[in-house]
């Protein structure tokens, strides 16, 4: 199935235009990140405190939601039907948390009793360290992204070509949770990964055509080879992207408030992703080597 026919778009002689709308995406996200509003960590990286109470009969999440917001209280929630448990994540570690929370469901639920399963407190130091366990997961699959590339492609500038299309995809995500003050969470660390797996594989797919056309039409310039690989590819790219943003699309208005944020940031990670593997990562390759000709 072809969604376009045949395409003779001149990517590689827009690259300059693209590669200023990137920069432009980037420098919103530093301003917003460093300088204006920062990034919203969740629970599972600031510290907060965690209830969880078992319930006589099952309670609706969608119901505790409306309880807590009722009564001023915001937090993650986590439903467990089969055991009628429900687990409240909120930030803060002050004293009383936990007693306020029981005591909104006792005035609010009291035909339905609990009791308390358990109640911990998440302080700074865990969350750093999980910060840091974030970070490095990130870090070290790009190194792994670099390293398959070059191996299969014989090229070290085009694993890192890839690397930093994946780098502007995730940082400009980041960035938009930063300007629309998201929270970032574990879900929200999971997707980015997945983006990360995602935008390379869509690179992938250019690289691979571009290496078979460079056997199939050694006559022509990188320039020409790289237009006619992304066009040919093009096709196979939309078609691609617009089945998983079908899929996130209904995650994002059905799936619930639980994994909103994940939705919203493979929602737009597959956009600016899509976009990154024509505009960014080929147009990168081309730079380099034009300049290593030079």
């Amino acid at each position: 199935m072809q969604f376009f026919k045949k395409t003779n778009f001149d990517f590689v002689g827009k690259r300059k235009i693209f590669f200023g709308l990137s920069a432009s995406l980037i420098l919103i996200s530093i301003f917003s990140i460093f300088f204006h509003k920062g990034l919203n960590y969740g629970i599972d990286f600031s510290g907060g405190t965690l209830i969880q109470l078992k319930f006589n009969q099952h309670i609706p999440l969608s119901d505790v939601r409306n309880i807590l917001s009722k009564n001023g209280v915001t937090g993650e929630l986590q439903d467990f039907p089969q055991q009628n448990s429900i687990l409240v994540k909120v930030k803060g570690t002050e004293a009383g948390i936990s007693e306020n929370i029981q005591g909104i469901f006792k005035r609010e639920v009291p035909q339905n009793p609990y009791v308390l399963e358990r109640s911990e407190y998440v302080g700074p130091t865990i969350g750093k360290h999980l910060v840091n366990q974030a970070f490095f997961a990130l870090f070290w699959s790009f190194v792994g992204i670099i390293v398959y590339v070059a191996f299969r492609f014989k090229s070290g500038i085009w694993g890192a070509a890839g690397v930093i299309a994946i780098i502007h995809d995730v940082f400009i995500t980041v960035g938009l949770f930063s300007v629309l003050n998201r929270e970032i969470n574990i879900n929200v660390i999971a997707a980015l990964l997945t983006l990360a797996g995602y935008s390379i594989n869509d690179t992938i797919v250019i690289f691979d055509r571009m290496r078979e056309n460079i056997r199939l039409y050694r006559k022509d310039t990188l320039y020409e080879l790289i237009n006619r690989s992304v066009n040919e590819t093009l096709s196979r790219t939309v078609i691609t992207s617009l089945t998983v943003l079908l899929v996130l699309l209904s995650l994002f208005f059905f799936g619930g408030e639980v994994i909103h944020d994940f939705a919203l940031a493979l929602l737009f990670g597959v956009i600016i992703g899509s976009y990154s593997t024509i505009f960014v990562a080929t147009p990168i390759v081309y730079e380099w080597e034009k300049r290593k000709t030079q």
